[in-house]
């Protein structure tokens, strides 16, 4: 199993989501300014007359310039965060700081009017005192919206971490999973066949530096598949004529992204319920495709299947386990699905849209 690049869906990170907000914050200053422009434009119309397409103009250019101000209280909402708990100092400042807005605002409305009638225009509308309130209220409104988004950045970066911990967890414990069956089969071989024993160790060893060095959560099925294969070479020395191995994979479904050990837990679990129980031979088909842009990973065995009950809690804590992890990295666009194979056996399918997989692909920070 190659180790490359970092885990974790694109959507998950935090400096994602942020690049995300700052998008939307200027998409949302756009929007939420029209309405006020348009309500200016209607107050300068009905107080003034005139023509309804200058009173615009005139708004538009008040407008314009609470905007540029209101770059610099953004700013200031990041350099001020919203305590906890509140505290007077907080709206100490922000009274002297709409304070100084509104009266900005005032003197550049002032000059860009008088800079367009190249004469001193006093641009106070209604007087001086409404022009202040208004400014006001301008900043009152701008800095709701800049600690409104900064709050949405911190759920989205709480959510990101949350994602995080909880892959890494997931991985935390299924890396012990793995161990502790495969020292189990190491185990058993030492009494009854010590070389056997020793080659399995060593291949042990092989797949373990794999494990440890393994830090991403999404692969290509080609990386997570030789993985597999080194794993079924160590079942295989101790399962001997007990095991058969069937496959089929399509060449394009070999880059195709899945969570990381997520066959070697379907295999995993084959092998304990299917192939363990009994002396009997076991077949046991790994198939792959690619159908709609979707992987199709199947398991299946022909051994003694499951009971209904097994069926609806998903038979094993690995199996539960990479549900989790399904539900984390793509949400609603990948299922894993229990069913009696035909013939009898079990049989595990992994569906996986790509494009929810491209969209979450391996690049997560260490949290």
């Amino acid at each position: 199993m190659a180790v490359g690049r970092d885990p974790v869906p694109a959507l998950m990170r935090p400096e994602y989501a942020a690049s995300m907000n700052r998008s939307w914050i200027w998409l949302q200053l756009v929007i939420g300014w029209l309405p006020v422009w348009a309500l200016f434009s209607l107050m300068i119309y009905v107080a003034h007359g005139g023509h309804l397409g200058e009173a615009m103009l005139v708004s538009l250019r008040m407008m314009v310039l609470a905007a540029l101000l209101g770059v610099l209280v953004h700013r200031l909402s990041g350099s001020v965060p919203w305590p906890y708990p509140f505290q007077l100092r907080f709206v100490a400042i922000h009274i002297a700081a709409a304070g100084l807005f509104a009266a900005l605002w005032f003197l550049l409305n002032t000059l860009v009017e008088s800079l367009l009638h190249w004469r001193w225009v006093s641009s106070l509308g209604p007087g001086l005192l409404p022009y202040l309130i208004t400014g006001v209220w301008l900043y009152v409104m701008i800095a709701g919206v800049a600690y409104a988004t900064r709050a949405a950045e911190r759920r989205a970066e709480l959510k990101a971490l949350e994602a995080r911990s909880q892959l890494a967890a997931l991985r935390a414990q299924l890396q012990p999973h793995f161990l502790f069956n495969a020292l189990h089969t190491v185990v058993q071989l030492i009494p009854s066949d010590p070389r056997a024993a020793t080659r399995a160790a060593e291949q042990l060893a092989d797949a373990l530096r794999c494990v440890v060095q393994e830090q991403r959560d999404q692969l290509p099925l080609a990386d997570e598949w030789a993985f597999v294969q080194r794993y079924l070479a160590i079942e295989a020395i101790r399962y001997g004529d007990r095991l058969q191995l069937s496959t089929d994979i399509a060449p394009e479904a070999l880059e195709a992204e899945l969570p990381s050990f997520a066959l070697q837990t379907l295999v995993e679990n084959a092998l304990r319920h299917a192939v363990a129980p009994r002396v009997e031979t076991t077949t046991l088909c790994v198939s792959a495709k690619m159908s709609g842009g979707r992987l199709q990973l199947t398991v299946s065995d022909d051994g003694p299947g499951a009971s209904e009950e097994q069926l609806k809690r998903g038979v094993g804590t690995g199996l539960q386990r990479l549900r989790e992890r399904l539900h984390w990295l793509y949400g609603g666009s990948a299922s894993l699905r229990l069913e009696r194979a035909e013939g009898g056996g079990l049989q595990a399918t992994l569906n996986i849209d790509q494009n929810a997989a491209a969209s979450a692909p391996e690049r997560l920070d260490d949290a």
